[in-house]
Formats: structure tokens, sequence, C-alpha cells
């Protein structure tokens, strides 16, 4: 892997407006390729991610990851001087990101028209719970009631107790990762055609896209999916599994020919060909029946053995790995899934590395969470350096 080359995005820059996690998660994953990542905070407080979630010594580690490699700035967006600062920024800038309710930009005077009049290449990137149009657009909305509405939080639990939820705020995570798609697509056309344009990213819809066939399976064939625990229904074996040393194991072999090599390394090959599980469907028919019969092989041996066995036959598995088990894992460490980033009060935090990889122009981490105004001085000398160079070049 080439560690020579710029970044992708290097020479992209990029204004991080709006707070907590759907925007910022774009401005995340812009700045881990490169982009220059301007994130303006309120002057007093900053943005509620600098005190959320753990905290040690002052520094919230979630702010540590959501912001690092941004460059922090303030400024007071309810204020002329805040408007024209940020509409200075946006001058020289490639997007602004903005995950505000919608209309508070316009409110602020800084709506699309109002940004392009300042650069008519700028793209402008807005996170909200139901979109900038519809009946539901002027709604407050958080990642929780997109993966409501979206169709997630119905199929997630067990099927005998209300919906629950994921231990991450995955619908602001799936919304974030939309609109840095949709800002690279729009570079993308901008590099053809000179105009930015706006990106649209509502976290209901970006939680609708990840559910496959949900929808059509109803209206088509008239199945609502409903929550299934551990399993997909009719995907067979394909489950938790405990072990003797009572650890657990998810083992995946629905697919015939890997059916067929668990089979071999259970020692039972004729379970390949029992009608009742020799083929995709039939062992949906008989998932419970088959998931017993998994369940007690591998609660003879233990998770070491497992590994081993399954791995000779090339079976799909894999431990339910907590923190501390990837922070020991050879292969997180042999793909550097897990880096430390320096932190003046914390040290070096272990904290996830860069995905994708790319061969020729990887991404990196420049820098964890910066603090509160960090950024301030530099950014507004930068800044005034545009402005006299543009008064230097007006005619007397």
């Amino acid at each position: 892997m080439s560690t020579d080359s710029p970044s992708p995005l290097h020479g992209i820059r990029v204004i991080e407006l709006g707070q907590l996690i759907a925007g910022p998660f774009c401005g995340q994953l812009l700045a881990d390729f490169g982009a220059d990542v301007i994130k303006v905070e309120e002057p007093d407080r900053g943005d509620p991610m600098r005190s959320w979630g753990v905290v040690r010594d002052g520094r919230s580690l979630s702010w540590n990851v959501i912001a690092r490699g941004k460059r922090c700035v303030t400024a007071d967006l309810r204020t002329a001087e805040g408007r024209d600062f940020i509409l200075e920024l946006a001058a020289q800038a490639d997007v602004v990101v903005e995950n505000f309710r919608p209309g508070t930009m316009e409110k602020f005077g800084l709506s699309y028209d109002d940004l392009a009049a300042v650069n008519a290449g700028i793209v402008l990137t807005r996170v909200s719970g139901f979109g900038q149009y519809g009946p539901y657009a002027p709604r407050a909305g958080y990642g929780s009631i997109g993966e409501a509405m979206g169709g997630l939080r119905y199929l997630i639990g067990d099927p005998d107790r209300p919906p629950s939820r994921f231990g991450v705020s995955l619908g602001d995570l799936l919304a974030g990762m939309h609109a840095a798609l949709g800002t690279l697509l729009a570079l993308r056309s901008r590099d053809r055609t000179g105009t930015g344009q706006v990106v649209d990213v509502s976290i209901y819809e970006s939680v609708l896209a990840m559910t496959e066939s949900l929808v059509s399976d109803f209206a088509v064939a008239g199945v609502t999916r409903r929550r299934s625990g551990a399993i997909l229904p009719g995907v067979a074996p394909s489950n938790v599994y405990g072990t003797a040393d009572d650890q657990l194991l998810l083992i995946a072999a629905n697919q015939d020919t890997v059916f067929r090599r668990l089979a071999a390394a259970m020692g039972r090959p004729e379970l390949a060909t029992d009608p009742r599980f020799a083929t995709h469907g039939a062992r949906g028919e008989h998932q419970t029946e088959l998931d017993d019969l998994v369940d007690t092989w591998t609660s003879g041996l233990s998770a070491a053995d497992l590994a081993v066995l399954l791995d000779e036959h090339a079976v799909p598995f894999g431990a339910i790995y907590r923190a501390a088990d990837m922070l020991t894992d050879p292969q997180f460490r042999a793909r550097q899934s897990i880096v430390e980033v320096p932190d003046p009060q914390l040290g070096p935090v272990p904290m996830q590395g860069i995905a994708p990889q790319l061969s020729g122009t990887p991404g990196r981490i420049r820098w964890g969470g910066p603090a509160h105004g960090e950024h301030d001085r530099e950014v507004r000398a930068w800044l005034a350096g545009f402005r006299a160079a543009i008064a230097g070049s007006e005619p007397a």
C-alpha cells in the first residue's frame, strides 16, 4: 500500500455546519480521505458531541473519532458577521455540509442560492430527518426515528418482544455515508459541468435503502418481514452457536456447497444428502431442527478446536467480538483495522482505521478531535490572505 501518494480528496475543501452525528460523520469520512474539513461551531458551547458518550479527562472519545482530521473554528451563524464568515469560507470551498432542520439555512441567509452567488461550483450537502421537501420535511428527526420509519426497527430483536435498537446510532451513520456518497457524485458531476448542486439526504431514506426487498415482498407477494432474532427465516444454518467453553460462534453455511463442507467438518457427511437438508429450501423448512443439530455438535468442542475444523473445511465463521477481542486479533493488526491516534491529554487513543483501503491513494487520520476553536486563528489568517490578494488585484 502506498504511503507517499496524496489522499484521493486532497485539495477538496469542505465546510461542515451542523452537529451531532449524521452531518459530521459525512465530514469524518471526507476528512479520512484527505479533504480539508473546516468544522464551524457556536462560539459559546460547540458541538454537543464534545461531551457525549464516554468522557476521560474532559475528552469525549466519541468526539475524538467523529471530529478526527478536521479543523475547528467558531462563528455565530445567527449574526451578520457569522453569515459573512461562512459566505467567505464557501467562496473558497467545494462543499458545504449541514444537518439542520430544513429551512434553518435559509433563515441564516445561507441558502443554496446564497452560497452559489459567491461560488457557482459549490455543492451543498443537506442531511435531515425527512429531506428538504414533503409533508414531514419540517419535522425534527433523529437517527432513531429514521430507523423506525425506514423499516429497520420493526425487524430488530426477538419475535416475542417489542422492536429493539442497535447499539450505535445506525440511522445517523447510514445518512452520513449516503451524504458522503452523494457529495462525491455531485463533485464528479461538477467536473463535467462546472456547476454545483444540492445533495438532499434524509435519514429515513438512507435506512430504507438498506432494507433489500422488504417493500417489494409485501407489495407483490403479501409477505411482511418480521423480527426473527438471531436468524433470517429460511436461511440455514446461519446462527450463533454455543461452544464447550461457553463461547459464541457465528457459523454461516447456508449455501449448498458450503453446507456440504460443514457436514464433513461435523463428521456427518450424510446430512448433505438428507432430503431435509440437501437443498437451500429444504434447510429453510427444517431450520430449527438443523440449528439444533449444529448446536449439539458445537457444544461438544472448544471455540479454538471449532475454529481449526471450520477453517480446514472452508466454512465461514466468526466469534462475536467485543472491543477487547478486536484489539488483540491478528487480522485487525495486520490490516491496521484499529489505529492509535495521538491525543494531547489522553496519549495514544485506539480507534477504527480507514475503510475502504485504497492501494494507490490511501486515506489517513491526521489528528483526533480538535479543541473548541483550535484553528480559529489559522483559518481566519488564511481568509485574510485571500482578501488581501483580491484587494491587490483590483484596479486602483
